[in-house]
Formats: structure tokens, sequence, C-alpha cells
């Protein structure tokens, strides 16, 4: 055997081992996760597992075969959530992938009970999981949460849960929060950050059936130590005026004749300016936007409707801000605005974070509508 030869069946040998991915996983024998829901009852945590089927999804938005079921969820407890977690894998029939992991979802009851803190921490202290992953809050059976599919039995992966910042630029209330940002309102003053709160509503309709839809129906406001309480309805209204992230979001108000005026409004600035006066924080506040006509019944000149539109952005905003003070919530961090602006201040006027705020701390509250239009010819000589 010449040299060349050797040489050759000695590299064909040294190539045998990479011809093969040893400690690889087989992607059609693994199970992913999409969503989680946690739940506390009788000293148990109650953690629910959403399982997705990833073959409804490949290269569509539209699920390939709608007979073919999208989603289940398993269900375990345990005295701590390590221990449901491993409950859970008892009864899998192959290794399960977290780093599809999309949303949190936790019910009333855990967040009275758990600190939300070291639960979060169960989740991202492997490498597989990330921060993006979106968390809320729930007074409806979590299980029930995780089971809803999206309208039109679209891939489960583009629910309003897992997705949510597509329908918030079409109509922003509450900004959803991933626990990136939910780590840092935590770890900052005032030390308190709002979940999005989601309910069950029966109001869509197929051929075949009811179709359960999520609803987002306002926050709950939790610390690193507890959970305050829930905002929500038209108690909340006035979070996404305090807010720049705000894309557009309608609004209606009523003339002195008793008809509607439906508006958008859209760009949203806010600017807080905290002051001391008489050694207690006050904060002037200033809220600009543009307003959109959309459905006018009365005629009004833009004047009229510019002073409609402040007065009910400010009724909305001090609503929300007294509906917060209830359950001694900061609602709109105007704490982290003097720690940002005067720390020296914060300093002497914090208690564990957080400023002392009465229904006075607003000093000012100036709402400007920088532009009033309409899309619609009809409507411009209503306004003129």
């Amino acid at each position: 055997m010449n040299n060349k030869m050797l040489g050759f069946i000695l590299l064909l040998l040294a190539t045998l081992p990479l011809s093969g991915c040893w400690d690889n996983n087989e992607p059609e024998r693994m199970l992913y996760i999409n969503g989680v829901g946690v739940d506390y009852k009788d000293g148990q945590y109650e953690l629910y597992a959403q399982i997705i089927n990833f073959a409804n999804t490949a290269k569509s938005e539209q699920p390939t075969n709608t007979e073919t079921t999208q989603v289940e969820v398993g269900h375990a407890s345990g005295k701590s959530l390590d221990e449901a977690v491993s409950k859970l894998y008892h009864t899998v029939d192959q290794k399960v992938f977290w780093g599809h992991l999309s949303y949190l979802v936790f019910s009333e009851e855990a967040m009275k009970e758990v600190k939300l803190s070291p639960v979060i921490d169960l989740f991202i202290r492997y490498r597989e999981t990330r921060y993006q992953i979106w968390v809320y809050a729930t007074k409806d059976p979590v299980e029930e949460v995780l089971l809803l599919r999206p309208v039109i039995n679209k891939a489960i992966t583009l629910s309003k849960l897992g997705d949510p910042r597509n329908s918030y630029e079409q109509e922003s209330f509450i900004k959803s929060t991933n626990i990136r940002e939910l780590l840092i309102q935590l770890n900052e003053p005032s030390h308190e950050a709002k979940i999005p709160l989601i309910t069950i509503k029966d109001n869509w309709e197929s051929i075949n059936e009811t179709i359960k839809a999520p609803y987002l129906a306002g926050a709950g406001i939790v610390t690193p130590n507890g959970f305050k309480g829930f905002i929500q309805d038209v108690e909340a209204r006035g979070i996404r005026w305090m807010t720049n992230d705000t894309v557009r979001s309608q609004m209606t108000v009523q003339t002195e004749s008793g008809n509607d005026i439906s508006l958008v409004i859209e760009n949203v600035k806010v600017k807080i300016k905290p002051v001391i006066i008489n050694g207690s924080a006050k904060f002037d506040i200033d809220v600009y936007g543009d307003a959109i006509v959309d459905i006018i019944t009365d005629s009004a000149t833009p004047k009229e409707i510019e002073k409609l539109v402040k007065k009910e952005m400010k009724k909305q905003i001090l609503t929300t801000y007294e509906e917060a003070l209830k359950i001694d919530a900061d609602i709109y961090r105007l704490s982290e605005q003097l720690y940002r602006k005067n720390v020296k201040e914060w300093k002497r006027l914090h208690k564990d974070g957080k400023v002392e705020l009465t229904k006075d701390s607003i000093r000012n509250l100036n709402i400007t509508i920088e532009k009033l239009s309409s899309p619609r010819k009809t409507f411009e000589q209503t306004i003129d």
C-alpha cells in the first residue's frame, strides 16, 4: 500500500466520528412549551404547561389542518414550583424543550400568596429561556386561559398572549410586560410594576361553536414582596394617556346636547416635572396628543371638540390615579420621576423607594391637543 492510499484511509477514519451528533436532540422527539400557568391552592403550587403542535405552524401563519389539535395543557402540583415541574416530567412522553416559552399567566391566588421574583427566577435561570417572556395575571381559571385558541384557528404562536404587540398598535390600552421590563420596574423606584389582567370573553362565534378569547381588562400591581390589587375596566383607562408607548386609542366624548363624538388619540407624549413645595413632592404633568374625529352626529367647532377631549382625558387620568391610591399604588411611577430628576429630595422623602402620594400630589395636569383632524371630508365641514 503506497503512502497516498494510506493517507486517504487515515483521513477517512478521522472523519467518521464527525458524521453524527451523538448528543443532539431530534426535534420530532421533543415537546415544546409555549405558555405556562401558575396557580396556588391549599399550600401547593399548581403548574399548567401548554404544549403546542408545531406541525400546524411550519411555513404558514394558518394551521395546515384545522382538525389537528393545536394545543394541550398538562398539570402538576407540588410544595414548590420545582417539584411541580419534576412531577410534570413524570407524565410526558418526550423530552420537554423550554426555549420557545412565550408567556406566563399567574392566577389571582398565586399573585396574592407567592412572591413573584422567585417564581420568575425559576424560568430564567436556564439558558434555554429568554427574558422576552410575556407576563399576565388572571382571575379566571389558569388552565382555561391556556386552552384559548386564536380566532379563525390561526397558529397558536400568533395568539394575543404570545404575540401582543401587533394588536397593541391598533388599540393601545394596557401595554404588555415581559420579564425584562418587569424586573427593571421592580428593581427601581417605586419598586412596583403593572401586569396586564386577562379575562375570558365569549364574544366570537363560528358556524359550529362559540369561541372564547382573551380580553385585556386592566392591570395588576405587584411589588417584590407581594401583590397590591387590580385596577380594571373604566378605572384603568387613564393608564394609556400616561405613557409614551401609546400608539393609538379610541375615546368617546359627549356634547352638551347629548350626542357622542368618537375619536382616536394618537402620538401621545407625556412630560412629568417633580417640584418640592413646603417639603412635599408635587408633580406637574403635561400630556400631548393628536385627535382624529371618526364619528360625529352633531355640529361642533374644533375648539369645542378639543375642550371635550381635554376634559375627558384629564378625568380618566385622575380617576385611574385615585383608584391606585386606594391600594397604595404609584400607578404612574411618579416616585421614579423624582428619583431621576431630584435624587437628593427622593432620598429624603422616600420609604422603601416610594414617595408618599395623595390626591393633591398632582399639582397641575395640562392636556394639549396638538392636531385635530378628520380623515373624511364630510366631517371636515362639520367641525369647521
